[in-house]
């Protein structure tokens, strides 16, 4: 899955990046006006994304800024499954990329990256969420191809709400 173009490399992650991974989901809750939200450690990430049984997938980011390669951004995917497609998808849980990469032709190659993933696994389609405030990304994902589904509603039950339904 490694590839480069133009001085950028991407690359599937590993339990050495955990890391990494890490500084990547802080840089996008700060991005995204909630930093204090996030609880994940490395230990957690080291256990869910590479531990006997991995729920997602990373993929990393580099760009060369001269002589030096640095971390630019990274993706965090899994699979879901479409019962009216009969097929497994691609959900793209995190996409970021550092602001002094942006515009560089990083967050269009991790996403054609996973959209290359998404057809070797045979899966229906590709999906993911953005903040409604987020103009930037919206008019880049439209860019692309992607399609806003504004009719569905996103629910979430987490926490003392997830607990209180569990034991219904």
């Amino acid at each position: 899955m490694s590839s480069t173009d133009q001085s950028i490399r991407l690359a599937p992650a590993t339990a050495d990046d955990v890391g990494l991974i890490l500084w990547f989901i802080k840089q996008l809750a700060a991005y995204e006006k909630a930093p204090e939200q996030v609880t994940a450690t490395e230990d957690l990430l080291r256990q869910t994304l590479f531990g006997p049984r991995p729920y997602a997938e990373v993929i990393l980011a580099y760009a060369s800024d001269g002589a030096a390669e640095k971390p630019a951004g990274f993706a965090l995917f899994f699979h879901n499954y479409s019962t009216w497609v009969g097929r497994p998808g691609l959900y793209l849980e995190d996409l970021f990329v550092c602001p002094e990469f942006r515009g560089r032709g990083v967050g269009k190659r991790l996403l054609v990256q996973l959209a290359q993933i998404a057809r070797e696994r045979q899966c229906g389609r590709m999906e993911w969420v953005v903040l409604d405030w987020n103009e930037p990304s919206i008019q880049f994902y439209l860019s692309l191809g992607a399609q806003q589904m504004k009719e569905w509603i996103i629910h979430r039950v987490s926490g003392r709400a997830l607990e209180s339904l569990s034991q219904l």
